[in-house]
């Protein structure tokens, strides 16, 4: 169950463990972070509470999955209700692995399966639907979306790239079909091939995005060896720092991933401080005030009458709310303001 503050995203791959497990990670940015605590010791909050984002480890797609190989259809069950999957593909040789070694090889394995589980699901969808229909007009457009999606899926065809209309989304989405999702392509190098990343990055991202295609807003295409930011994250601090640097990592791949699936979910980041707590909020681009008031809780939405609302750049210039107030910076909003990524706001209701 995902909290109006998280959106979940399902890995795919070999890599991690063959049981499901679920974590979550701070989302954002690091300057979404230093906002929280800042704001935190501008207000003397007892609490700081970044936002998440929940990501679910399933284990390894295998061929043969959407019939029952490997994990099967149970384990193509546990990422129906993700926002996004990540396809981690494998760009080394290891004999303990099973599967292609190219990284394009395993993207195929994978798309393959996964239209193959959404065709067995739409017709069976179908065999049920087509005759309800008959005597029931109401879901006939719905029915004819999934009799589009049949045709598609029936050539292999993954959803995300097929150029399915919004509207056939919008009919889709109660189904729960995997090929729906959008997708956040990893390529997984060896440690000693590094150097190799641009290369896979821009073969895969070819083949899943190309410029002008269905699915480039649909899909992101990132690179890393797992097997080091997984030896990176057993260490804290500044021993982490140093071992990313003299690898020429820089940050890590991380923050990258969540930077990334961010983006591909439209997400954005609202505040909220005072004594108690303060917090980040996560919300879709294009939200207006009372919607994301709603995110704080739902009496906040419907009765909804303003919002006080300072930029985060121009609170922490100014220092205190109270100073933002005095020098200008502070707004009053209705409900028709769209709230912008980074805004600090206190919302002022009545129910």
């Amino acid at each position: 169950m995902l909290t109006a503050n998280q959106s979940a995203i399902g890995f795919l791959s070999k890599v991690f463990s063959e049981r499901r497990r679920s974590l979550r990670i701070h989302s954002g940015s690091p300057f979404h972070h230093e906002i929280c605590s800042t704001t935190a010791t501008m207000s003397e909050s007892k609490k700081v509470v970044n936002a998440t984002i929940e990501v679910v480890d399933i284990g390894g797609l295998v061929e043969g999955a959407s019939k029952g190989e490997g994990l099967g259809n149970k384990f193509l069950a546990n990422i129906r209700e993700v926002d996004a999957i990540v396809f981690v593909l494998r760009a080394f040789v290891d004999d303990d692995i099973p599967g292609p070694s190219d990284p394009l090889e395993h993207l195929r394995v994978v798309e393959l399966e996964l239209a193959l589980a959404d065709l067995e699901s739409v017709e069976t969808k179908l065999s049920k639907m087509q005759k309800a229909a008959r005597m029931d007009k109401s879901i006939a457009d719905e029915v004819a979306a999934l009799e589009r999606a049949q045709k598609l899926l029936a050539e292999g065809r993954p959803l995300y790239r097929a150029g399915v209309s919004d509207a056939d989304r919008e009919l889709l989405a109660p189904h729960f079909l995997l090929t729906t999702r959008r997708v956040l392509a990893v390529v997984n190098v060896a440690e000693d091939a590094l150097d190799t990343i641009p290369s896979h990055v821009a073969r895969v991202a070819a083949e899943l995005a190309p410029p002008g295609s269905a699915s480039e807003h649909e899909v992101e295409v990132l690179g890393m060896s797992v097997q080091i930011e997984a030896e990176a994250a057993q260490l804290t601090g500044q021993d982490r720092i140093d071992m990313l640097e003299a690898l020429g990592l820089g940050e890590g791949a991380l923050p990258r991933l969540v930077r990334s699936a961010y983006h591909l979910l439209g997400l954005r980041t609202f505040f909220t401080t005072g004594d108690k707590e303060s917090r980040a909020w996560t919300f879709h681009a294009g939200a207006k005030a009372p919607e994301c008031a709603g995110k704080i809780h739902t009496d906040l939405q419907r009765g909804f009458i303003r919002a006080d609302v300072v930029h985060c750049d121009e609170l922490l210039a100014a220092g205190s709310w109270a100073k933002a107030r005095d020098v200008g910076k502070l707004r009053v909003e209705g409900k028709d303001y769209v709230v912008a990524d980074g805004d600090v706001m206190e919302i002022r209701f009545n129910v």
